[in-house]
């Protein structure tokens, strides 16, 4: 794993491109490497942000999809939560050059920040969840279960199965020499549609795979449950 994991409190995330050094070329390297354009038009593709939704980007990191959806959306409410200061401070100075406004959030997806915010009907995540340790992987899809509105959806684009020797090659020595192998690995098998499945999500979908400089990225829609399920508890 990454030696320049930062912590807070008793939680620790991994910053852009594994080093906080990094986070200033992070934009540029993410749309020279990962076919950026591609795999967020997708994504967004599969949201059909309306003006009547209520948005939380997990992870936002410096803003760009979040701020993509407001101007898709100007009338929808867009959440952006992000643990790390210093990507943060990009996100919210780009939305001020750019006139937008998002509700932009410092810290970790909680039980209390869940609380006090839901519900959503829609939640998306880019590039996060890879970068977790499985345990993590698992407290964050059970969260976001628990802030969608019944019948909301999950949107994720990430590095999923790597289903030929060239991609897992390809991620071999560019994800996961960054973000090591013990919280990259369960991806690169597969594991995260297991994993939505357990925090209650159903239907779950990979729609789409998208072959990158550094490894396939899926594009996965997963659903809330509509009745009962781990929502029903927060909604007491």
């Amino acid at each position: 794993m990454a030696q320049s994991t930062r912590r807070t409190e008793e939680q620790s995330f991994t910053p852009a491109l594994g080093y906080s050094r990094l986070t200033p070329v992070y934009d540029v390297a993410i749309a020279a490497l990962t076919r950026e354009r591609t795999w967020r038009d997708a994504l967004v593709h599969t949201m059909c942000p309306t003006s009547g939704d209520r948005i939380l980007d997990v992870g936002c990191g410096t803003g760009t999809l979040a701020l993509k959806l407001k101007r898709l959306a100007p009338e929808a409410s867009v959440v952006g939560i992000e643990p790390d200061p210093q990507v943060l401070t990009r996100a919210i100075k780009k939305a001020q050059a750019g006139s937008l406004v998002v509700d932009w959030r410092e810290g970790f997806l909680t039980a209390e920040f869940v609380s006090a915010i839901h519900p959503m009907n829609k939640v998306v995540s880019s590039l996060v969840l890879h970068q977790t340790p499985v345990d993590e992987k698992r407290r964050i899809l059970a969260l976001i279960c628990q802030i969608l509105e019944p019948g909301g959806t999950l949107h994720i684009a990430d590095y999923g199965l790597q289903r030929t020797k060239p991609m897992r090659m390809l991620f071999r020595h560019t994800v996961q020499a960054i973000d090591g192998t013990e919280d990259t690995a369960p991806n690169a098998d597969g594991k995260l549609l297991n994993y939505m499945q357990e925090a209650g999500f159903d239907p779950v979908e990979e729609l789409k795979v998208i072959p990158t400089l550094t490894g396939s990225i899926s594009i996965y829609r997963a659903q809330s449950p509509i009745k009962g399920g781990v929502n029903a508890s927060i909604r007491k």
